[in-house]
């Protein structure tokens, strides 16, 4: 029998990649087991939660014309529906970007002791934050982490620009270090374009982290998740991008290739599949999360934390899930029932 019976997904985000989350969130209600649990789909974006559609189990979903959708009360995380007061007994997260990855979103759910399948408020925030992540990680010796410099917004962009390139070389890739999708990334061959390059990852937020381009062997990614049992990892896909680099025109525009598994040597894929279980670990992650990488020369670099992966039909999560011969529905019953 299901734990919960209720389960509200919550999608939109006050980010840039507010409609891919949409996109994520609109795959993941479709998925969610249709005769256990009743689906609510909540459109969540700059303070406004609205419910947008609505499965009861073993019923045709119904969604709610704009205007006349049911606004959700954040007092109890509850609805009004018909005259019929909906509180929700667990919150599925596909909010990407604020407040779904920052942690906010979490720290509401987890004061109203309302269950959810994301990492907990404080790993979130850690994790999705590029530079405290690899903060987190600078003393573990199983993986290595690009040569990095940080700024912050507000300062000398120009003197800082001239140091980073002086102490990481060129190229380098510029990241405001909590966005996602690559949205505000830039890789810089040229010292005069970096400080407009620093700029530009500005306009996704106010921290940006400089780091060394690695030459790279393979671009991995790998998600971890808790099966009830212990921590386990799904298959890895090796990223070719027409582009250069993984940015996002690859990720959503059809400029890559993703090969599912990777064809990489056996050794490589367990390495990686081990070290993704490790961090989830040192981390404290709960739920599904996605690792990326950078194979290179001299050994393993880790990239980021994707705290809420994309979950469209096309992303790189559910192309590991049906790698690994799971089903969709299956899995996603799996998180609900073990976050």
């Amino acid at each position: 029998m299901a734990k919960y019976q209720s389960v509200a997904v919550i999608y939109g985000s006050d980010s840039s990649e507010w409609e891919v989350s949409c996109r994520s969130g609109e795959f993941t209600a479709s998925r969610i087991d249709e005769f256990q649990y009743d689906v609510y789909e909540i459109f969540a974006r700059f303070g406004q939660w609205k419910l947008v559609a609505m499965r009861k189990a073993n019923s045709m979903r119904q969604a709610f014309p704009e205007g006349a959708q049911p606004e959700v009360d954040k007092s109890d995380f509850s609805v009004m529906v018909l005259g019929e007061k909906i509180k929700f007994d667990f919150a599925y997260i596909m909010q990407h970007g604020a407040p779904g990855e920052t942690g906010l979103l979490q720290g509401y759910l987890e004061m109203l002791r309302i269950p959810h399948s994301s990492c907990s408020a404080f790993v979130t925030t850690v994790a999705f934050d590029k530079y405290s992540c690899k903060s987190y990680l600078r003393t573990a010796d199983y993986i290595k982490l690009a040569p990095d410099a940080f700024v912050r917004e507000g300062d000398d962009v120009e003197a800082f620009s001239k140091k980073a390139v002086e102490k990481l070389g060129l190229p380098v890739f510029v990241k405001p270090t909590s966005a996602g999708s690559s949205f505000g990334i830039s890789k810089v061959y040229n010292p005069e374009d970096l400080p407009a390059a620093i700029r530009y990852a500005f306009t996704e937020g106010p921290t940006v982290i400089v780091e060394s381009a690695i030459p790279c062997e393979h671009e991995l990614t790998c998600a971890v998740y808790f099966d009830g049992k212990d921590v386990s990892a799904l298959p890895v896909i090796e990223i070719l991008s027409d582009t250069g680099w993984f940015d996002y025109d690859a990720k959503y525009n059809g400029f890559s290739r993703e090969v599912c598994p990777a064809e990489i040597p056996d050794e490589l894929r367990d390495k990686i599949q081990e070290i993704s279980k490790r961090i989830y670990r040192h981390l404290g992650c709960k739920g599904l999360v996605r690792m990326d990488y950078i194979s290179a020369p001299d050994g393993i670099y880790f990239l980021e934390v994707n705290i809420i992966p994309g979950m469209t039909n096309a992303s790189l999560v559910p192309k590991m899930i049906r790698a690994a011969g799971i089903g969709i529905t299956d899995f996603l019953t799996t998180i609900i029932e073990n976050s």
